[in-house]
């Protein structure tokens, strides 16, 4: 009788031990408040705009830069990020450049995050060809910028800019930094494997991703030597969770299988085109690791130049090394 009563008095506990854990983990997974956005962040936003894509809003930057230049960069950024990631370089652009534009892209930043929504590269090629043209720039050389996500995006642009299709951007130069342009050679990390194919376990990892877990993953994409502050990181989170972004990471994700089944179209387009090509490189990169994948650019993209940048650089240049990076852009915009 004891032993039956201890059992059950056992059992009693672990119940409540168990609800006292999943009570506030259920919270947890059903709603948490989006943190509030930083003065930086603030700032960002409130000097951008916004154009409608679809009935989807779209955020971006316009800046009116140097005087006597009528020359434009269009900025792409990469994943999970949004186009706060300039946020470096972009003065330093705007002495050079005429116009200075970058955009959230779909699911992205500021702007909107559709669920459920099949996210695709050619979806946000066809987003940037629409700023394209709601800025009057249709017409104009413009000279893209792209950063990971950003690469592919730039690639189909790029295709269907050699293809002459309708809409299409006029490419005076493409400069990539980063990229997974190379399924052979692209290591994706484990969460983001995770979070793409698996569709019974994505939906949760989504809602219980916090900031520690995004704070490292992040972290292990920068060099030692160059890792955010606190504050940088909080910014990248923010901006991910705005408008509950964390929940369609698994849906965006997709890219990396697209990257496969459109490998052919891609690289294709990079290794035919002749539009002034540059690569900027990090090589610390565990994603797209030194020296596999650069010797492979250089192998496929035999018109491009390359800069790579310091030993200490990894997978964001333009945050780890903004002065190198922008070193090697203006070379290369000044070479041709």
């Amino acid at each position: 009788q004891s032993s039956r009563e201890r059992l059950r008095k056992n059992m009693k506990e672990w119940w409540i031990h168990v609800t006292l854990v999943c009570v506030p983990l259920l919270a947890v997974y059903l709603h948490i408040p989006p943190p509030q956005l930083s003065p930086a962040l603030q700032k960002w936003h409130s000097v951008g705009e916004v154009f409608q894509f679809r009935g989807r809003e779209i955020f971006y930057r316009d800046s009116h830069g140097a005087l006597g230049s009528s020359d434009v960069v269009i900025l792409l950024h990469g994943f999970p990020t949004s186009s706060h990631d300039w946020n470096k370089i972009w003065e330093p652009l705007t002495q050079r450049f005429n116009r200075v534009v970058a955009l959230d892209f779909l699911g992205f930043g500021f702007s909107d995050k559709p669920r459920p929504h099949k996210y695709s590269i050619f979806e946000q090629a066809s987003v940037v060809e629409a700023l394209v043209a709601h800025l009057g720039l249709s017409h104009q050389r413009v000279n893209l910028v792209s950063h990971d996500y950003g690469d592919t995006v730039a690639l189909e642009l790029l295709y269907r800019s050699d293809h002459n299709r309708t809409g299409h951007l006029t490419l005076n130069s493409l400069c990539l930094s980063n990229g997974g342009l190379f399924p052979e050679t692209n290591h994706p990390r484990l969460l983001q494997t995770l979070l793409k194919d698996s569709s019974f376990l994505a939906p949760v990892l989504t809602r219980l991703t916090n900031f520690r877990i995004f704070q490292k993953g992040i972290g292990d994409v920068f060099g030692p030597y160059t890792q955010p502050t606190y504050a940088e990181f909080w910014d990248m989170w923010t901006s991910l969770r705005y408008n509950d972004g964390n929940l369609v990471v698994d849906s965006i994700l997709q890219y990396i299988n697209q990257r496969l089944q459109h490998r052919e179209r891609w690289v294709g387009a990079l290794t035919s085109t002749f539009v002034p090509l540059h690569m900027i490189y990090g090589p610390l990169d565990p994603v797209n690791p030194h020296p596999q994948f650069i010797r492979r650019y250089q192998q496929l993209v035999q018109r491009s130049t390359v800069t790579v940048l310091d030993e200490h650089i990894s997978h964001y240049p333009q945050l780890e090394d903004p002065t190198g990076f922008l070193s090697a852009y203006f070379n290369f915009i000044h070479s041709f």
